[in-house]
């Protein structure tokens, strides 16, 4: 008996459907439209990179290195990985370049990334991340922007303040608040990494008690004055205020050295971080060479689409063109082609139903789909010059020359 081969894809990756890519387009538009928004430049670099790059960070990046990459010998017996994530890559780059930049550099990618992982939602062992870096500049305004970015981001997909929050953060402060009350860099690194863990174990209290040796008073606040006091009066002035101090938010990653934060979704139905990031002034020292300081976040389209289907932001039309020609009969279709094709020229998108079903289930369809516009084509409109364009939403008719149609599309 033949063995027919699975139709599933890989485990923890996506089949891309059109209707699947177009929201994936759409977060994909809107994440380059904000970072553009802001002067940050495109790059990209291969999905490729030799594993030293992840091993250098030693036990910091144990779990990372051992437990979620994907990494294997390549024809040539060289250690290779798929990336995990982007910062080390740009950081590399940064490295190579760094006499012919001129700084600041802005610069942002949408990489696709690899981590074998135990899945749940918004979580799988493929996805694309939106990544934002600025380098070259140590000074807060620079973490005011980021934030910032990241916060309009949010706000293009049509987010309001009561939908997320920014979880924000020091890790320079929380270290040297920790070593005042006593506590060796070892004992540091062990509590900055349970601190990670807050919010998913129940025994926090008991576990910082051990690593301590004693009780650790966590209410405290940053002055005004410090670094992250001064992050955060600054997202103030530039009208963001959903802004929270949260002393779990230290993010995984040991390279991070000053603020960090999370985007934070405050639905009851998916609480849980949608991105984040925070500053890492050391990382390009690995390569040699004075550190170059640097402040960047990530968000992935998992998470992404996760959070605007539960707030019902994926309502609008993304997915459809403004127009469908509706011929009424098969002999119509390719003056109704013909047709199309007038609106097309004028920049508006358009389709021809082709199909033999009735027109009314045709008009119904186009609905459903979330199409704007239906223009239907028979005997009366070809003989006359006459057409009618009915907008779905509500209903609404104009008719007139096929040029006033076309002007009417174009303008809107």
């Amino acid at each position: 008996m033949v063995k027919h081969l699975s139709t599933h894809p890989y485990k923890g990756t996506r089949d891309f459907y059109p209707e699947d890519m177009a929201v994936q387009r759409y977060i994909f538009d809107t994440w380059a439209y904000v970072a553009e928004l802001y002067g940050y430049e495109r790059y990209d670099a291969s999905v490729l990179e030799p594993a030293d790059l992840y091993k250098s960070k030693g036990a910091e990046n144990e779990e990372l290195v051992n437990e979620q990459t994907y990494t294997f010998l390549d024809r040539g017996d060289r250690e290779v990985t798929l990336r995990p994530e982007m910062t080390p890559t740009a950081a590399r780059m940064i490295a190579a370049k760094k006499r012919d930049l001129s700084f600041p550099v802005r610069w942002y990618s949408i990489p696709n990334l690899f981590r074998y992982e135990r899945m749940q939602r918004g979580r799988l062992r493929e996805h694309w991340q939106l990544n934002c870096d600025l380098f070259g500049i140590d000074d807060y305004t620079a973490d005011v922007e980021l934030i910032t970015l990241a916060y309009n981001v949010m706000t293009a997909f049509g987010a309001t303040d009561d939908m997320f929050e920014i979880r924000i953060n020091d890790r320079a402060w929380i270290t040297e608040m920790l070593e005042a009350e006593g506590l060796s860099p070892d004992q540091v690194t062990d509590m900055i990494l349970l601190l990670d863990r807050k919010e998913k174990i129940d025994d926090f209290d008991t576990k910082a008690k051990h690593i301590a040796g004693k009780t650790i008073d966590f209410s405290a606040a940053p002055k005004p004055s410090s670094r992250l006091g001064r992050v955060i009066a600054g997202l103030a002035v530039l009208g963001i205020t959903n802004v929270r101090v949260s002393l779990s938010t230290v993010r995984g990653f040991n390279y991070y050295t000053g603020v960090v934060f999370e985007i934070f979704d405050t639905s009851t139905e998916n609480n849980r971080s949608i991105g984040g990031g925070g500053r890492y002034d050391n990382l390009t020292s690995l390569f040699g060479g004075d550190p170059v300081p640097g402040i960047g976040f990530g968000m992935g389209d998992v998470t992404m689409r996760d959070f605007l289907e539960t707030h019902g932001l994926l309502t609008a039309n993304i997915t459809a063109p403004t127009l469908v020609v509706v011929p009424t009969e098969p002999e119509h279709n390719l003056e109704a082609e013909r047709v199309a094709q007038q609106f097309r020229a004028a920049g508006v998108s358009a389709t021809v139903d082709l199909g033999a079903r009735k027109l009314k289930k045709k008009i119904a369809a186009a609905s459903d789909a979330l199409v704007s516009y239906v223009l239907v084509l028979g005997d009366a409109e070809t003989a006359t010059g006459t057409f009618t364009l009915k907008r779905l939403t509500d209903g609404t008719e104009t008719s007139g020359t096929l040029e006033e149609l076309v002007a009417v599309c174009a303008s809107l």
